[in-house]
């Protein structure tokens, strides 16, 4: 018997559902992000929109067809998802991110029908999942092969539409239950506290707040991306850091990423907390500016509390 989702739980009519937001996912249904969409928006209170990929998730919210997306951005295990930070600064510079979602995630090891593991020749899943299950990988299935699908839903429901029972994918337990399939273990990830942390995309001129369940604590989160002609002089990034430092403000990350356009060139991510609007904050990115080329801000939204 299939699950009941939370937006399948009230028929709505037609003119109900438009007045509705529509959230454009990484889909099909059964995926974590339709996980993290249904967990953290208020019942009801959504249309979701099932996108291929998160590109197409974060596409659809630039060309107008949703009012907002949620996309997948860092595993606890894993770290950052590199394609959802180079979307945003590459593709759609006027998104922003307007809330943040953090997600325990459990993953399940499934089949179309009950096999044994060492019968299993190959596994499919998105490919930031392996990852995250590496000890199970290494130690039941090291002589499978591992490939990758566009989402975690997908992987299942091609293991439940093919006809190879030595093929399986690791997803969630409900897209198992959605796509027919057979959970063979069920905890695979390598820590019992992973957790994947989503954000949610809006237009940057957006005056629409997402309808979430919660709002968060009193921690403000500001995420920003720079870069600039300079980052190969020495001292360069301590410069820019030090602006923050100076003004005892906290960097909770720093990541680079190579420049998509520029070879050899990278462009650093900062998430910064705050107790709330800081002025001080504004200063230091706007001292920031005088060192870099650009300086872009992703988004100051409320931290959300970790399980």
């Amino acid at each position: 018997m299939r699950l009941c989702h939370p937006v399948e739980m009230t028929r709505r009519s037609p003119a109900e559902t438009q007045s509705r937001p529509s959230v454009a996912y990484l889909g099909p249904e059964g995926t974590f992000s339709e996980e993290a969409l249904l967990s953290s928006a208020r019942t009801d209170a959504v249309t979701p929109l099932a996108q291929e990929t998160i590109y197409d998730a974060a596409s659809a919210l630039a060309r107008g067809h949703a009012q907002f997306a949620i996309v997948p951005i860092e595993n606890s295990i894993e770290g950052s998802i590199t394609i959802t930070l180079d979307t945003l600064v590459a593709d759609h510079a006027n998104t922003r991110i307007v809330a943040e979602v953090l997600l325990p995630v459990r993953h399940c090891l499934i089949a179309r029908e009950r096999v044994a593991l060492e019968q299993i020749q190959s596994v499919l899943s998105h490919p930031h999942v392996p990852g995250q299950c590496t000890r199970f990988l290494r130690s039941q299935l090291a002589h499978t092969r591992v490939s990758a699908a566009s989402s975690t839903a997908e992987a299942v429901r091609l293991v439940a539409q093919g006809e190879d029972p030595t093929v399986a994918a690791i997803g969630t337990g409900l897209a198992a239950e959605i796509y027919g399939c057979e959970i063979l273990c069920e905890g695979i990830e390598d820590r019992a506290d992973n957790e994947t942390r989503f954000v949610w995309l809006a237009p940057a001129d957006c005056a629409l707040a997402p309808p979430l369940r919660e709002r968060g604590g009193a921690i403000l989160k500001t995420s920003l991306v720079f870069w600039g002609q300079g980052a190969g002089s020495p001292g360069w990034l301590v410069g820019c850091l030090q602006e923050f430092s100076d003004r005892a403000i906290n960097l909770t990350k720093i990541e680079s990423r190579p420049h998509r356009e520029r070879s050899w060139r990278y462009m650093f991510f900062l998430d910064i907390e705050t107790q709330g609007a800081s002025e001080d904050l504004q200063e230091a990115i706007g001292a920031l500016e005088g060192h870099c080329e650009e300086v872009r801000v992703l988004g100051s939204y409320p931290a959300a509390k970790s399980s």
